[in-house]
């Protein structure tokens, strides 16, 4: 290695011991701690720019216990549709709009769709025709706010499966889970359950902007008085597939319709050794990967968000 190559990369090697010497005295052994409980939701209304008026989803109160492929047939709801779904290309095999993907997989779902509280709906269907593609919409009838989940197993080089959550009522440069609507992640989980996706399952959201950009997992799985018995495992692999996904986006530029195979960055090995080793030394490891990953993942995210990076160009027709 060139001389002046080897100091820059001795030097970006002490940070990474200096970034996790701090995590060490962090993770240090400590007493007992009480159970957690479930943090509370950071949601803030603020972060949807555009809501729809409520008298244009009453609508959806007629399609209640009927199959989602009625009401996805509906002249209403496909106007509805084109007014959440994002106006981007995306990869579903090959190029189409996020509303194309969900059409074929809510088209001849025989799912009943369903209304909680008298006011969110949710209409959901497993029958994609490939790629074990399977989707949702739901839809907050009071507040007017919308939400779409499309989850297949790419096979275009990213990392897979993966559940991608899309609304053109959001415009943000980053996003954490614990910023949607209680009520909407309520709906992923059970829908996840329903649909034997894992838990655990790369995330990525497509706002108001021409840019796929990660859905961080901020969730805490040991957070409550029933945490499964492998929670911090669960803590630590959430954190992992968060690092893949930023580190993929951040190879494919954000974006939304990506086709290329993730490549091992040098940077990025050397931190994964560094990280390892030093974590790997400690009675509990886990405490110590799981923060310093995160704070690797906000690294990546905040030195490429949306704000700083040039104006995509517009999808070929």
């Amino acid at each position: 290695m060139h001389p002046a190559a080897l100091r820059g990369f001795s030097v970006f090697v002490l940070l990474i011991f200096a970034s996790l010497a701090a995590a060490l005295q962090d993770s240090a052994p400590t007493a007992a701690a009480p159970p957690k409980e479930t943090p509370a939701s950071n949601f803030d209304k603020t972060i949807f720019r555009t809501t729809i008026p409520s008298e244009q989803l009453q609508f959806l109160n007629k399609y209640a216990g009927q199959e989602a492929k009625r009401v996805v047939r509906d002249k209403q709801y496909k106007k509805l549709i084109k007014n959440i779904a994002p106006d981007v290309v995306f990869h579903y095999g090959w190029d189409m709009s996020p509303a194309d993907a969900l059409e074929r997989v809510l088209n001849d779902s025989q799912i009943p769709v369903q209304i909680h509280d008298g006011r969110y709906v949710e209409i959901s269907g497993r029958s994609g025709p490939y790629l074990q593609g399977h989707g949702f919409v739901w839809i907050d009838m009071q507040d007017g706010l919308a939400l779409c989940g499309f989850y297949f197993h790419p096979t275009n080089g990213e990392p897979t499966p993966t559940v991608t959550v899309f609304s053109r009522q959001i415009k943000e440069d980053t996003i954490r889970m614990s910023q949607l609507p209680p009520a909407f992640a309520e709906q992923l989980t059970r829908w996840s359950g329903q649909s034997n996706v894992a838990p655990i399952t790369t995330r990525y959201f497509i706002g108001d902007v021409n840019r796929k950009i990660l859905l961080e997992h901020d969730e805490d799985y040991c957070a409550g008085n029933h945490a499964p018995s492998d929670c911090e495992q669960m803590n630590a692999d959430a954190a992992d597939l968060d690092l893949q996904a930023a580190n993929y986006l951040e190879q494919v530029n954000y974006a939304t319709n990506a086709t290329a195979w993730m490549i091992d960055v040098p940077e990025q090995v050397a931190w994964v050794q560094v990280r390892n080793h030093t974590c790997n030394g400690l009675p509990d490891p886990l405490p110590c990967r799981i923060r310093v990953t995160r704070e690797r993942v906000r690294v990546i995210i905040n030195r490429h968000s949306v704000a700083q990076m040039p104006h995509s160009q517009p999808p070929h027709k």
